[in-house]
Formats: structure tokens, sequence, C-alpha cells
């Protein structure tokens, strides 16, 4: 295949004056008089054996051509900027190595998709990965030891931040299999007021302690909290030795622990939000490659949660009795 010979200012101008449509714009944003602009894209018109863009006086439109290169232009541009970014990153020893946080719960959601794809599609990048819960993955992103963030409830307040939503999915009620509750198949919130509860503590993901804090609220009660477990794990774990009872998110029943029952909660409606994290002034290209990643193979939809039936769990409900 031949290789075409395309000068990049060429290249360059012509992305430009198609954004913007106007040669005294483009030339100032290229920092360049019109008249240069236009030898250039005179140049890359010959180069093409086309014209690129019809000029009227106060109007300039793409022709057809133009319309069929701009995509490729703007994907040579990008790619040459990456591969720049890639042999910087080479040079600082950094390009080899991508630090990921991602919080326990999501080992049994999304990471070993994601992770699986990304390390086929560049097996020659090693993997850090640190378990964590949100708040102290929010330190480490701000502190620079890990690059990527798979988190829970993302803080509302933060500035210096990128997050992006990858996962929605509801609230279960974690119980002892011994509990009366446990015989049926639905859990009213309003029925665990007077149970004692086994949550996070509020300093390992702020936002979702306090959702499922108000999440008892609204149905009329505080919960009584008798003991804080940093891992989910742990919770169904406490759980199940009759410490007392959880709401967690839906995804936790893939955790299969004897001693311990998920329903489902009514009202349903809440949602946990799953997102990943990174700098927003980070120009490390493998950050680029995993939010790529994820955007050319995004997880799960909202709420689905592959090889999870919701009906299912670790400990079944026997069948609803019948009415009449």
């Amino acid at each position: 295949m031949e290789r075409p010979e395309l000068p990049l200012p060429q290249l360059h101008a012509f992305v430009v004056l198609a954004e913007e449509l106007h040669f005294g714009h483009a030339a100032a944003r290229l920092g360049i008089a019109q008249p240069p602009l236009s030898q250039q894209i005179r140049r890359l018109e010959d180069k093409v054996g086309h014209v690129l863009f019809t000029r009227a006086p106060g109007r300039v439109t793409l022709t057809p051509a133009g319309c069929e290169l701009l995509p490729a232009a703007r994907r040579a541009l990008t790619d040459l900027a990456d591969g720049l970014a890639a042999a910087r990153a080479v040079g600082s020893g950094r390009a080899d190595c991508l630090r990921i946080g991602f919080a326990a719960s999501l080992a049994l959601t999304i990471l070993p998709g994601l992770l699986r794809t990304f390390r086929h599609r560049f097996p020659g990048v090693r993997l850090e990965i640190h378990e964590m819960t949100t708040a102290p993955q929010i330190a480490a992103l701000h502190d620079k030891t890990i690059d990527i963030g798979l988190l829970r409830e993302p803080p509302a307040d933060e500035t210096e931040l990128g997050f992006r939503t990858v996962l929605s999915e509801g609230f279960v009620a974690v119980l002892p299999s011994t509990h009366p509750l446990a015989t049926q198949r639905t859990v009213r919130l309003a029925q665990l007021a007077d149970s004692s509860f086994v949550l996070l503590p509020r300093g390992a993901g702020p936002t979702l302690h306090d959702q499922i804090v108000g999440l008892c609220t609204a149905a009329g009660f505080t919960p009584q909290v008798v003991q804080h477990a940093v891992e989910w794990q742990t919770v169904c774990a406490l759980v199940a030795t009759g410490l007392g009872v959880s709401l967690a998110p839906a995804s936790i029943r893939r955790i299969r622990l004897k001693g311990v029952a998920f329903r489902t909660i009514e009202p349903g409606t809440a949602r946990t939000r799953v997102a990943v994290a990174w700098r927003e002034n980070d120009r490390n290209p493998l950050v680029t490659r995993l939010l790529a990643t994820i955007s050319q193979d995004p997880p799960d939809s909202p709420g689905t949660l592959r090889g999870v039936d919701p009906a299912q769990d670790s400990e079944k409900a026997p069948p609803s009795p019948r009415r009449g």
C-alpha cells in the first residue's frame, strides 16, 4: 500500500479550517496569516486531487471530498499525539505499567472482563491492581499512586478528577439465613427497623454509606449499627454469624456464603453507581487506552449482571404461599 505524503502542517490546517469554516478564524487559531493558510489548503487539495472546500464571500463549506477526508485526518493527528505521548512515557519509564484501584465488590462484576480485554489488547502492559474502597482511591488518585480508579458513588465536589459511570445497580437486604424475614422473597425496608446492622464505615465510602442510611431513614427508622466492616465479604460473613443484617449492592449476591440470604427490597428504586475515575490532566496514554476499552466494550447494562438471575441467591427463598 502506497503511503501518502501529506505534510502535517497541511493536515492540521485542514482540520482547523473544517472546524472553523472561516479562513480568518482558522488562521488566528493556527497563529498564521490568511495567505499561508490558503496556500496550505491548496497544496493539500493538489495532493488529494479534489477541492476540499467551497469558497464564497462570507461562507466556507466542506465539499463531499472534504467531508470524507476529515475523520481520517482527525484520527491521524490523534494517533500521532498518542504516539508522541507514548514515546515520552517510555522515555520516563511509565509506559509499561498501569496502576488501577478497585472496590472489592467490583471483582464480582466488571473488573474481570475489563482486565481480560485490556490485557488481550495491550499484552505488553503490566497492571498493578490495588484493592481499596472509594475514599482511599480518591486520595490515591490525588497523590498519583494510582492512575485509574473503579469505585462506588464518586463524590460530587471533585474538580480535578474525571468520572464516567460504568454500571448502576440496586440494593438487596443481606440477612442471616435463620432470620424470620429470610422466608420472604421480598423485604420491606421498614421490616428491618428493629434489626441490628453491619455496615461499611462512613470513612470508607461516605456517599454510599449515607445512601444506605438514607434508605433506612426514608423507611422511618435509623439503623442501629453494631459492627463496621470495610469489605462486603466481611459484612456478609458477620451477617452469617447472626450479628446483624445489612443493605448492600445487588452484585453482592455473587458471594456464595453459607448462612446468608439475599432478598429484594421494597421500595427498590434506589441505585448505586459504579464509576471509573482518573485525573483530568493526566496525559498517560495508558489511561486513555483503558478509558477507550471501557467505551468500546461497555460493562453490563445498568442493573444487569451477566450470569446472575435476580431471583436467585445463595439461600433461596421458599415459594410464596398461595392465597385464598
